[in-house]
């Protein structure tokens, strides 16, 4: 399989590692199988008003916003923030306020026993300019990762999300990067899980599809972690282009061989998947698509679990919103619950989506 250049650093700095560590064996929230929960959105709104203004502009999530979902049985919050509002100049000190609001949410999720995702939701780059540009660097953005995990600290219930949706850069670029960050964190001692997700849109659909020479397959299936404490995130809409813009969805089977397939790659490759983002309005046809698409997923050798897309106070009338409306839970917890509350899939036996529940057609 070919492979590219600068994959070389990460294999000579991990072939000095002697003796990996069994699968998931630390004792914190994230050594539970599997994660189930839902992104908090909120904090990464209105990206063409940077920084903006906390709580006009973007916001972060309530107590009892974290408290519904952990009621439901969730177990981790993904938190999409804006590298921008955390720090205004590259290389310069971190908010104090940013980092204050997000150890905020960390507090009251450890409160709750939620496992926290702070997912940095910047598509590859920094106020537009991509990460392996002269204007910002690959050195600054690993400079952003040790500054933010210094300053949340070493919580047993965080973990941390390097980049949403990397589409801005070609897939051997993202992939070597994403490598150097893992093994400069590593050397620094940061010991959170990290999620590394896939390149573009980190399609699950597409994960085999060759693009910028390359495929995410190809790239990532020798990503290694010294601590063995890093998931793959795939994302996956159901929609037509699977793009998770439009109203319809196409039918439960046609998920089923990508799901397998890239399950399959896991396995062969040591790797575990975590699905950072799918969603479905909430149709009677998307609701037995998104039970077929959590079902896919209960194979805890290669799925460490997923974050529904998406919650948050501020959605309004977003179709694929989960958030509660006037404390009535949306069509879509419906579906949700059951695997939020953690129901095993073994042997085929995975529950139907519910009939009779109100949707929005």
């Amino acid at each position: 399989m070919k492979k590219f250049g600068s994959h070389l650093f990460p294999r000579l700095f991990l072939s000095a590692v002697l003796g990996m560590t069994s699968s998931w064996a630390w004792a914190d929230c994230f050594s539970e199988a599997p994660l189930r929960g839902v992104n908090m959105a909120g904090a990464e709104f209105n990206s063409k008003t940077l920084p903006g203004v906390m709580y006009k502009n973007y916001t972060y999530p309530k107590d009892e916003e974290l408290d519904y979902f952990a009621d439901k049985g969730a177990t981790v919050i993904r938190l999409p923030v804006r590298w921008e509002r955390l720090q205004h100049e590259l290389g310069g000190e971190l908010e104090s306020e940013e980092v204050g609001a997000i150890k905020k949410v960390l507090a009251h999720a450890e409160e709750r026993d939620l496992c926290l995702i702070v997912d940095l939701h910047n598509y590859g780059a920094y106020n537009g300019d991509t990460i392996d540009s002269p204007e910002v660097g690959m050195s600054a953005f690993i400079s952003f990762w040790k500054s933010l995990a210094k300053a949340l600290g070493d919580s047993d219930n965080l973990a941390f999300g390097l980049m949403n949706e990397p589409f801005k850069l070609d897939i051997p670029v993202w992939g070597n990067i994403a490598k150097k960050t893992l093994s400069d964190l590593r050397e620094a001692n940061v010991k959170n899980l990290i999620f590394v997700a896939g390149g573009r849109w980190s399609g699950l659909h597409e994960w085999f599809k060759s693009y910028d020479g390359a495929s995410n397959a190809e790239v990532f299936d020798d990503l290694r972690d010294p601590l063995d404490r890093t998931v793959i995130e795939v994302h996956q809409y159901a929609d037509s282009d699977y793009s998770g813009t439009h109203e319809e969805c196409k039918a439960p089977d046609d998920f089923n061989g990508m799901f397998d397939r890239i399950s399959d790659w896991a396995k062969q490759n040591g790797q575990h998947l975590f699905a950072g983002e799918f969603g479905v309005p909430p149709t009677g046809e998307c609701l037995q698509t998104l039970n077929r698409m959590l079902s896919l997923m209960t194979d805890s050798e290669s799925w460490r679990g997923w974050s529904y897309w998406a919650a948050g106070g501020w959605w309004g009338g977003y179709t694929m919103s989960v958030h509660p409306q006037d404390g009535q839970d949306k069509p879509q917890m419906s579906v949700l619950e059951p695997y939020l509350q953690g129901i095993s899939c073994k042997g085929g036996n995975c529950p139907g989506a519910p009939r009779n529940v109100r949707v929005d057609d």
